[in-house]
């Protein structure tokens, strides 16, 4: 049956991969790193909305033209990182012409027995959206680079009982690094976080200042990265490196402040004050208010008389 056209084409295989890449067979059934500057890749043939099985860790060099991120769009020639998580859709994005680098492709079968199975659901960034990869120094870019050889070197010897350990060990450095870089990261692009941050407070301010407060609900990490042009993941390790705090964290903080200012300057009973910002019922707000402030709501206003 001829597949639908609106839904997204999943490889679940590295064989198909390939094919379709118009590659060699892989030399393993669960890994595979490509070499973009030894191959000339078919992307042409590739759907244009597609899915996978597998992690995909992408190094793309010499990136021309620019690169969406957030809002804006930045010139960056070093080259970046992608990351992408087993059954992430993607898309082909516009061709930003020539580009050397790698492409390792894990299925997560080869990860099994290994603490990486899991571990490696912990990083943020497989779920960061392609606008915002990590864009790499001249010397991170030397150790990356370092790293995708050694993989390939080993992928390429023969099989033996050590080869998988210490494949799986380069990918763990691998991801330790880029962990650490998107931390750098992070920190160097301080300025357009702050400007990101800004925009923050005044999507609350407006989100607690609205008459219809009661009726939209609480403002959701989904709703504020959609309005920032951020994946939800990418603004949670954002602001946790701005201010310490989860969005979550962040929009609770913002909400208790809100509630505060009602409990202390309105006589507004507590169950109205819930109402006005979104909850829908009083006991949840009196709880996350004691939780974040030690009072409960009525001892707060309290506190005031």
């Amino acid at each position: 049956m001829e597949q639908d056209k609106n839904t997204p084409y999943c490889y679940n295989s590295l064989f198909d991969l390939h094919r379709m890449l118009g590659l060699p067979k892989p030399l393993h059934p669960l890994i595979s790193l490509i070499n973009i500057s030894n191959n000339i890749l078919d992307n042409a043939s590739l759907p244009n909305s597609h899915t996978s099985v597998f992690y995909k860790i992408s190094y793309k060099e010499n990136l021309s033209g620019k690169l969406k991120y957030g809002q804006s769009y930045y010139d960056f020639d070093e080259g970046g990182l992608l990351f992408v998580s087993p059954n992430q859709v993607t898309a082909n994005g516009e061709n930003n012409g020539d580009h050397t680098g790698y492409t390792l492709i894990v299925h997560p079968d080869f990860l099994l027995s290994y603490p990486i199975a899991k571990s490696i659901k912990q990083y943020g960034f497989f779920s960061y959206s392609a606008n915002e990869a990590l864009h790499l120094s001249s010397k991170e870019k030397k150790v990356i680079i370092s790293i995708f050889k050694n993989i390939d070197d080993e992928l390429q010897e023969r099989i033996d009982n050590f080869s998988q350990d210490i494949v799986i060990s380069l990918i763990e450095l691998l991801l330790s690094y880029s962990n650490r870089f998107y931390k750098r990261q992070f920190i160097t692009r301080k300025a357009i976080n702050n400007n990101v941050l800004q925009k923050l407070e005044e999507l609350l301010d407006t989100h607690f200042q609205d008459k219809n407060l009661s009726a939209q609900g609480l403002p959701t990490v989904q709703y504020l990265s959609q309005q920032l042009n951020l994946s939800p993941s990418y603004l949670s390790d954002m602001l946790r490196s701005l201010t310490g705090q989860s969005t979550q964290q962040y929009i609770h903080n913002r909400l208790i402040e809100t509630a505060k200012e009602k409990l202390s300057t309105t006589a507004l009973s507590v169950s109205e004050i819930a109402y006005e910002l979104g909850f829908e019922h009083s006991q949840s707000f009196s709880r996350l208010f004691k939780i974040k402030t030690n009072l409960s709501p009525i001892a707060f206003r309290r506190t005031f008389n």
